[in-house]
């Protein structure tokens, strides 16, 4: 579609495409989706865009590319495996093999039209109990790891979560245990019990400093296997471009993790904007708003003019 429009591009290989004549600024976008879940074919009705990654971030993309048809005066990046591991990013790498250097990146994530900035860092951890096996009729021959784990997650679940202001932001420190497993038979009282937990840390702390305060929350209470790290993004505090973008949109911390965290260890500055809505990610009936989309295209518009 761009090729024949007449626009520039740049095939990066493994996935990533540049499309556009060279811009301080630039639009980026990952074209990936999470798994289908019966919302294949998409559909169109009078007020939305229903289908699989409509909101997270196909309808992002469509914007993308109407710009780059129009001439708009931006770069635009289009990436894959956004939604895999970050150790399977084909950002990353891209970052490190190509002189990318853009004043300012827009990351068209989800954020309903507002300017979210930053991002939060990711931890995923797999937390051990071990104990002794015994049978169940004699418990105090064992030494039951599912109540060691039980123990230990009931002392997480009384956190509160934990309020970080970063460049006038406040973004909330949370932990969740988000699976379990544990058990032999029914009549066997277990040796050994895991729950996989998540951490969201804030902008600020190193990814080092988010393992070490991951550590001193479970002490005590099994051992702690950190499984992947994606660092927080940090607010792009006094950048021209950002401050002219977020003139009369909303502007909040994103309490999530985005790919501006990749762009920030690469010592770009990158914020989110798109029109998808957060709470429509991922959804089975996931879909996006035309006049969101419409809204998108004027705004970015304007900023490129």
């Amino acid at each position: 579609v761009l090729h024949a429009g007449g626009v520039t591009l740049r095939d990066l290989g493994d996935t990533c495409v540049l499309a556009g004549p060279g811009s301080p600024v630039l639009l980026a976008g990952h074209l990936d989706t999470v798994p289908a879940q019966g919302n294949r074919p998409g559909r169109i009705d009078d007020e939305r865009v229903h289908g699989l990654g409509a909101s997270d971030m196909k309808g992002a993309v469509a914007v993308m590319l109407e710009l780059a048809l129009a001439g708009a005066r931006f770069d635009c990046l289009f990436f894959g495996r956004e939604e895999l591991p970050a150790a399977e990013s084909a950002l990353t790498p891209l970052l490190a093999r190509e002189p990318l250097s853009p004043e300012l990146v827009v990351m068209m994530e989800p954020t309903d039209n507002a300017v979210h900035a930053g991002c939060l860092g990711n931890i995923n951890a797999t937390w051990t109990f071990s104990g002794r096996a015994g049978h169940s009729a004699r418990p105090w021959d064992g030494d039951n790891a599912i109540h060691k784990a039980a123990r230990g997650i009931a002392r997480l679940a009384e956190l509160e979560p934990e309020e970080h202001d970063f460049g006038g932001l406040k973004f909330y420190e949370v932990i969740s245990a988000t699976m379990i497993e544990g058990g032999i038979a029914t009549n066997v009282v277990p040796d050994r019990a895991t729950a996989q937990l998540n951490y969201r840390y804030a902008p600020g702390r190193s990814p080092e400093e988010a393992e070490a305060r991951l550590a001193e929350l479970t002490a005590g209470h099994g051992a702690i296997e950190v499984t992947s790290n994606s660092p927080s993004g940090p607010v792009p505090l006094g950048n021209p471009h950002a401050e002219r973008l977020q003139q009369g949109l909303e502007v909040a911390p994103k309490q999530a993790w985005t790919p501006v965290a990749e762009f920030g260890r690469a010592g770009i500055d990158a914020i989110n904007f798109g029109p998808g809505e957060p709470a429509q990610a991922h959804r089975r009936d996931e879909s996006v708003r035309i006049d969101a989309l419409v809204r998108a295209y004027r705004v970015l518009e304007a900023f490129a003019a």
